[in-house]
């Protein structure tokens, strides 16, 4: 396989090509996403393939697929769940770039409870009409498509009547609002949808699935990669010059994302420069912080291990996310203590030049972004240690009889 993967690179690869021909190439040929189905763009090749082959890209300086929420999140749910239709029509514009997406599951009405969702569409001959809002979505503002998770259904119990749509963004009645978080950054945006149009030919799974669709979406989100930006060669040709510009692009509104996992990796430096490196205190805790690291890198290889195998995601994944989660928390700390009250000054007066304050004000998104640790803790001690659920005070019922956060019925709320 190595030797298959290194001479189609050697026959193919050429960095003058522009780049939506050479991913063209990759898509046709399966080298771009070789764990895929062989008749959908892939190799059908194991999990453990897939190292093999990015190493084989890496040595000969070539760009590989596109990457963000379309390949991390949208392609494995289309390809778990998507007609065949619908994934001959969308999964190749992921893989090239053409298409970039974001996530539509979030309201403000409904918190943590992703179920409780009270975006409508209502169904009006070939095509289904939307209504409502949803909020954090990442990159909703350069997105062509939405994975929107929608009610179609207020008379059966609230988890049965969700529907799974891939939706157009760039159509009148979708409106993107950014939304300035307290770092100073915009990453995430709300979505307001006013009589918006998806065909019935982009229902991802059936109609009333969603939930279960849903979860495939969540478990990928889970086991994603923290950083966003993609692995790109060094020097090369207009391929290489044009994929940079992209990521640039598409990632620049991410910089802050190594600030949101508290940076542990400059916590020995900062105690360094610092000149803490004897205190007793600070170096119990930046061991601490090393153990937790270790623990979690292992954790990681336990969820790498069961991939390369072809398993799905599985409980690695919330314990990761809530480990990283920990960690980052953690490292907060740490820097805080070390920094002392220059940790709260940004700009050049600040601790290591204002980069401790953005880290304690991004550090908070870590706990909440990809599911909150209290949803991971439920997840793992229901869906893993089998403990009893959760109470919960929804009723069996029609979802329209489920009391709101805002004091109204859900039918009321239509």
């Amino acid at each position: 396989m190595r030797e298959s993967v290194s001479w189609w690179i050697a026959v193919n690869w050429d960095d003058e090509l522009p780049l939506l021909t050479w991913r063209s190439m990759l898509a046709e040929s399966g080298w771009g996403c070789p764990t895929w189905p062989l008749e959908w763009f892939g190799r059908d090749l194991s999990r453990g393939s897939e190292a093999i082959v990015l190493e084989e890209f890496q040595a000969a300086g070539a760009v590989g697929a596109a990457t963000g929420t379309g390949m991390m999140l949208a392609a494995p749910t289309l390809l778990a769940h998507g007609s065949d239709e619908i994934k001959g029509r969308l999964l190749k514009r992921i893989i090239t770039g053409e298409d970039k997406w974001c996530q539509l599951f979030s309201e403000p009405g409904s918190g943590s409870d992703l179920a409780g969702v009270t975006t409508t569409a209502i169904l009006d001959g070939d095509h289904w009409v939307v209504n409502g809002q949803k909020v954090w979505n990442s990159g909703a503002h350069h997105a062509a498509n939405g994975m929107l998770l929608a009610r179609t259904d207020w008379d059966v119990p609230k988890h049965q009547g969700l529907t799974y749509f891939a939706i157009r963004m760039d159509q009148p009645g979708v409106e993107v609002r950014p939304l300035r978080q307290m770092n100073g950054y915009a990453t995430f945006n709300e979505v307001f949808m006013s009589d918006a149009v998806v065909s019935t030919s982009d229902v991802v799974g059936e109609v009333g699935n969603g939930w279960n669709i849903a979860q495939t979406t969540l478990a990928h989100e889970r086991v994603a990669a923290t950083g966003r930006g993609p692995s790109l060669p060094k020097h090369g040709g207009s391929t290489v010059v044009a994929a940079r510009a992209e990521a640039r692009e598409y990632f620049s509104t991410y910089r802050w994302y190594p600030q949101r996992a508290g940076r542990p990796d400059l916590v020995k430096s900062h105690l360094r420069t610092a000149g803490k490196t004897k205190d007793p205190v600070l170096r119990q805790e930046v061991v601490k912080l090393i153990s937790m690291q270790r623990i979690a890198g292992w954790t990681q290889q336990r969820a790498k291990a069961a991939r390369a195998q072809g398993r799905k995601p599985g409980p690695e994944g919330s314990l990761t996310k809530l480990m990283n989660s920990r960690i980052a928390q953690h490292a907060s700390k740490v820097h805080s203590q070390i920094a002392g009250p220059a940790g709260c000054l940004v700009g050049t007066e600040g601790a290591l030049g204002g980069l401790v304050a953005e880290v304690i004000l991004s550090v908070p998104a870590a706990s909440i972004a990809g599911g909150t640790d209290e949803i991971q803790r439920n997840i793992i001690g229901e869906r893993v240690l089998g403990l009893a659920r959760e109470l919960s005070v929804d009723s069996d019922g029609p979802f329209r009889e489920v009391r709101l956060n805002r004091g109204s019925s859900a039918g009321l709320a239509t």
